[in-house]
C-alpha cells in the first residue's frame, strides 16, 4: 500500500515538474536581467533528479529540449535543422541526467554539496554542449557574429558573448532555488513518512 502511495506521489510530483518545466521555459525570454534572459527552467529539473533520479532528470531535461525546439531556435534552424535539433535535445536531456548522476554519487557524503553540484553540472553541461553544437554545426555564422560584434577571436564570442553574463546569474539563481527546494521538501516528505 505505502510503495503504491509512494509511486503516485511521485508521478503527481513529475507531472508538476514537467508542467513547471513548460512554463518557465516557455515564458523564459520576459524574465531579464539587464539586457539576458534569465532560464528558471534548470530549477525544477534539478528539484526533480535530486528527488526521483536519473530517469526524471532526463525526463525533465527531455521536456526543457522539446520546449526549446518550439520557441527558441529559428536563427539557428534555418543554418542547420539537423544541427540544431542535434544540439538542443541533447544540452537539456544530457544535462537533466548528468544533475541526477551527480546528485546521486554524492547524496550520502554531503546532501548540500550534493544538490549544490547538481545544479552546477546541470547548467554547465547544458552550456557546454550548446557551445560544442555551435562549434560543429554553426561555426561559419558564429564566427560572423564575431566579428560583427567586434570579437577578434570567435572562441571568446562564443564564451563571453552568447553565454557569458547571464549564464552566472543564472547558476547563481539555480544554485539558490535549487538547494533551498530539494531541503524543504526533503524535510517535508521525511516528517510525513515518519
Amino acid at each position: 500500500m505505502a510503495n503504491t502511495r509512494e509511486k503516485t506521489l511521485m508521478l503527481a510530483a513529475m507531472g508538476l515538474l514537467t508542467a513547471i518545466v513548460v512554463v518557465l521555459q516557455a515564458v523564459a525570454s520576459v524574465i531579464k536581467f539587464g539586457m539576458f534572459s534569465i532560464a528558471l527552467v534548470f530549477i525544477p529539473i534539478v528539484v526533480g533528479a535530486a528527488l526521483y533520479g536519473w530517469k526524471a532528470g532526463t525526463w525533465l531535461g527531455f521536456v526543457f529540449s522539446v520546449v526549446v525546439m518550439f520557441t527558441d531556435t529559428a536563427l539557428f534552424m534555418a543554418i542547420s535543422p539537423v544541427g540544431t535539433v542535434i544540439t538542443v535535445m541533447l544540452k537539456g536531456t544530457l544535462a537533466g541526467f548528468c544533475a541526477a548522476v551527480t546528485y546521486k554519487a554524492l547524496e550520502n557524503k554531503n546532501s548540500w554539496l550534493a544538490i549544490i553540484l547538481a545544479a552546477t553540472v546541470c547548467q554547465v553541461v547544458n552550456k557546454a554542449i550548446f557551445l560544442l553544437g555551435c562549434g560543429i554545426f554553426f561555426y561559419p555564422t558564429v564566427q560572423g557574429w564575431a566579428e560583427s560584434a567586434g570579437f577578434g577571436n570567435t572562441i571568446l564570442y562564443l564564451i563571453f558573448g552568447m553565454t557569458g553574463l547571464n549564464s552566472l546569474v543564472e547558476l547563481a539563481v539555480n544554485l539558490c532555488l535549487s538547494t533551498a527546494i530539494v531541503r524543504i521538501l526533503s524535510i517535508v516528505t521525511r516528517k510525513k513518512a515518519a
